[in-house]
């Protein structure tokens, strides 16, 4: 594993309001990062620059990506409870439909 290209994706709803995603990408950060601290990959990601890539998707993409292994789902209260964001663990190695996701630029 290249430490270089090792990164953790987050992926948060187009649905959801630009305050409440900023607060869902800090805790989905947070939340993969305690899910999967004591893992090699995990160890990895912090020794380097530990990048991040955070993309807005649609309800599609997002159902699609909770297929994918070692992930962690964020609800948000002040939306009934309704998933907003999905954190991966740290890799260096993604699903090629992963480089079709728009990049978070709001």
């Amino acid at each position: 594993m290249s430490s270089q290209r090792i990164k953790m994706y987050i992926l948060v709803k187009d649905s959801v309001p630009l305050g409440q995603a900023m607060v869902a990408v800090a805790h989905a950060s947070l939340a993969a990062y305690l899910q999967f601290r004591d893992t090699p990959e995990v160890e990895q990601w912090l020794s380097g620059p530990f990048h991040k890539v955070v993309c807005k998707v649609t309800d599609q993409e997002f159902e699609h990506a909770k297929a994918v292994a070692d992930q962690v789902v964020l609800t948000e209260s002040s939306l009934d409870d309704q998933e907003v964001a999905i954190a991966f663990k740290p890799r260096d190695e993604w699903p090629k439909s992963f480089r079709y996701l728009r990049l978070y630029r709001e």
